[in-house]
């Protein structure tokens, strides 16, 4: 009797069946069927144990949770899809926003540049501090010596943030995630003018030919360190050389400090300064870094500046992960440096 009272509780893992259906086994025969095999005790008044009645209990919650776990999965994937669907949709519009704002003010975007390299460039590996975490936003950091003349391009940024944040669904966008993106933003800026001033002018065409052969699958590699919180202070001084007044020596003692050589260097020297022509021409009295620098100025002269334009975006979002020294290492062991061949 115990055991027809059972069974009825778990009509979805056993039939209801007449206790004289036992085969020879002892057991009730379905086919196509799930039993519980319930070791009874028959010696013991026909009765089951508790142990047998837990084992059958068991069984039925497991193969319940195993019913519902594909829909769980369904769900759990559904919402992943949606999550990165609005966080595409949200770092799609902050880059419109962004590069709206550098349009209307092209004469700061060597400022940009260099605010992005300054708030990074205050990491020390010693005491695992500083990097890129918006520290430069401070009034006590910005009006120090090297950050001169870079406080327009900031006002720029805090301006665009107000209208980020007006539509941010998930709170206000940090200054290290705004900072590094303008880079970005900045960086595509000149590469697109270059190919609509190599068009004569003609924005069309231009846009077209950058279209056709610029580098536009590299710049999801900004994307993926998109998410970086602000720090609550300023970074301590003395970290960040003065680039107009640093020798070369200087500046490659300070890029090797933070896991970069003579290439990193080279390549960005856009960011060293207002003047890059003046910039590069200092860096290629250095036998290191001359080749590089020897290399991308070939680069920029071609049609779509593909090998300046690929390094650029390569290097440059290494930025945003310059505190974390795995993620650098990864970087220069895919992208040592190999002899220079000619074009």
């Amino acid at each position: 009797m115990g055991l027809v009272l059972f069974l009825s509780t778990v009509p979805s893992l056993l039939p209801l069946v007449p206790l004289s259906s036992r085969t020879a086994s002892g057991y009730p025969a379905h086919a196509g069927t799930i039993c519980c095999k319930a070791e009874a005790d028959f010696t013991n008044e026909g009765r089951f144990r508790r142990r047998d009645i837990l084992n059958c209990f068991g069984a039925t919650m497991c193969m319940e949770i195993i019913a519902s776990s594909s829909s769980f999965v369904e769900v759990a994937n559904a919402a992943d899809i949606i999550q990165r669907r609005q966080r595409s949709e949200f770092q799609s519009n902050v880059k419109g926003t962004l590069f709206t704002a550098i349009k209307g003010n092209p004469d700061l975007i060597p400022s940009i540049l260099t605010l992005a390299l300054n708030d990074a460039m205050t990491y020390d590996k010693a005491t695992k501090s500083g990097g890129p975490n918006g520290s430069i936003r401070f009034s006590s950091e910005i009006n120090r010596p090297e950050n001169m003349g870079l406080s327009a391009a900031l006002n720029l940024l805090e301006e665009a943030k107000k209208e980020i944040d007006s539509y941010s669904k998930g709170g206000p966008i940090s200054f290290a995630d705004l900072i590094q993106s303008s880079a970005q933003s900045a960086l595509k800026s000149t590469f697109l003018a270059s190919a609509i001033s190599k068009c004569g002018g003609n924005e069309e065409k231009g846009n077209l030919l950058y279209s056709a052969y610029g580098s536009i699958g590299q710049w999801g590699l900004f994307d993926r360190q998109f998410g970086r919180s602000d720090t609550q202070e300023p970074d301590p001084e003395g970290r960040v050389p003065q680039w107009k007044k640093a020798s070369v020596q200087e500046m490659k003692d300070k890029f090797s400090a933070v896991g970069f050589g003579p290439r990193q260097l080279a390549v960005m020297s856009a960011f060293l300064g207002p003047d890059q022509a003046a910039t590069e021409a200092l860096l290629a009295t250095d036998p290191d870094v001359a080749p590089w620098v020897q290399k991308y100025q070939r680069s920029r002269e071609t049609v779509s500046e593909t090998d300046y334009e690929v390094i650029t975006i390569l290097i440059s979002p290494n930025l945003k992960i310059i505190d974390n020294s795995s993620l650098i290492i990864i970087f220069l062991l895919a992208n040592r440096q190999k002899p220079i061949q000619e074009n």
